[in-house]
C-alpha cells in the first residue's frame, strides 16, 4: 500500500501520488500515460486524473504498490482485472 508520507515531491498536487517505493518499472505509464510521468529513477503523477479509472488500474497493476489515490476507485479496479 502506498505511503503518502513517502510520496515523491514531484507529484502533481492532489489525491493521486507515487511513493518512494517505486522501482520505475513503467507499468503505470503504460496503463495511464496521461497521469504518470517518468523521472530519472521513478514514476510520478504529472496530472491528477479527471476520471480515476485508468489511474486506479495502474495502481492495481503496480508490482510494488507505490501508487496511492482514491480508495474506492482502486477497490473497483481490482474487480475489473484482468483487463485486455
Amino acid at each position: 500500500m502506498a505511503d503518502r508520507l513517502a510520496a515523491w515531491p514531484d507529484n502533481a498536487p492532489g489525491t493521486w501520488f507515487v511513493d518512494r517505493g517505486c522501482i520505475d518499472c513503467g507499468v503505470c505509464r503504460e496503463v495511464a500515460p496521461e497521469t504518470f510521468g517518468d523521472a530519472p529513477d521513478h514514476a510520478f503523477v504529472i496530472q491528477q486524473p479527471v476520471e480515476p479509472g485508468r489511474a486506479a488500474r495502474a495502481a492495481v497493476a503496480c508490482p510494488v504498490g507505490s501508487i496511492g489515490g482514491e480508495t474506492a476507485a482502486i477497490r473497483e479496479a481490482t474487480l475489473a482485472f484482468p483487463d485486455r
